[in-house]
């Protein structure tokens, strides 16, 4: 990857991310395997000529500072330890778990993240990455069962706790997930392990133009929405999912029907590879992106 120095910040900043991440063939990460098919492969293909610059990776010296803090702060002995489990022959998962409490057998994570993820409850990908860390520890004898994320929330607000009214919002800049894991759990994230490497195994060899697009909420596609509104005025009846529902509304109220397209955010704005990416390209032509 190429690191770019746009506002000329310092050359440490540039060093803190240079080394983030390296492509081993055959050698997948945990946080990779959370990704779709397409970008995965997308990114190891044209890795060199991927640019980004320091001042869009400030997310990435954050959360790295704050591993290092809470690695060199344990006295366990249990944190920051190397995890790899051969999936075949040829493929290897590979991750880094922060720490393992062998006296409460869990896997805690350290995360920096938004509060709004935590108001909104979603902890689906943190749940693939525990379960998937758990998945190795236990392979390599150490019984794990349940997952603690403890998320640093970098953009609290005590004002907003103050005047939260019904709605929840968390006490502290600090909150931490759990998750009691299951036996079902761990078959399920094995086979979501194993189908994921024979889809990789499957699409290495076709074109990037013939790489399985990302699903509408893989490129964090909302989906097209309706505006029901009436002619001239400047406040819709209503906006709804359901297009069904906004012919009716319409029909009922003498008021027409605008499409609202659902835009492919991450294509736009988080994909590293988008300009290698059929898809996104097209959509820029036909305007889905802007």
């Amino acid at each position: 990857m190429k690191i770019t120095n746009k506002n000329n910040l310092p050359q440490a900043m540039v060093d803190a991310v240079s080394d983030s991440h390296k492509i081993v063939d055959k050698r997948y990460s945990v946080t990779t395997l959370l990704n779709p098919i397409r970008e995965i492969l997308l990114k190891r293909r044209h890795w060199d000529d991927i640019e980004q610059d320091v001042s869009d990776m400030i997310w990435l010296i954050f959360g790295s500072a704050v591993h290092k803090i809470m690695e060199e702060s344990d006295k366990t002995g249990y944190s920051e330890f190397d995890l790899e489990q051969q999936i075949t022959d040829d493929y290897v998962l590979s991750g880094i778990c922060d720490l393992y409490n062998e006296q409460t057998f869990s896997l805690e994570d350290y995360k920096t993240a938004s509060v709004y993820k935590v108001i909104n409850g979603d902890f689906e990908d943190w749940k693939k990455q525990g379960l998937m860390y758990a998945w190795m520890l236990r392979k390599s004898g150490k019984f794990v069962s349940n997952l603690k994320f403890h998320a640093l929330l970098k953009d609290y607000s005590a004002k907003d706790y103050r005047n939260r009214g019904d709605k929840f919002y968390p006490e502290h800049a600090v909150w931490t997930w759990y998750y009691e894991i299951t036996e079902d759990d761990m078959l399920q994230i094995e086979k979501f392990i194993f189908d994921k490497f024979e889809q990789i195994k499957k699409y290495e060899s076709v074109s990037d133009d013939e790489l399985p697009i990302c699903s509408e909420e893989e490129r964090w596609n909302p989906g097209d929405s309706y505006r029901v509104i009436k002619q001239g005025a400047k406040r819709a009846l209503k906006v709804t999912k359901d297009r069904t529902e906004a012919l009716i509304l319409a029909n009922e109220n003498g008021a027409v029907v605008e499409t609202i397209k659902g835009e492919d955010r991450k294509c736009r704005d988080y994909c590293l590879c988008n300009k290698f990416c059929k898809h996104y390209k097209e959509s820029i032509l036909n305007g889905t992106i802007n």
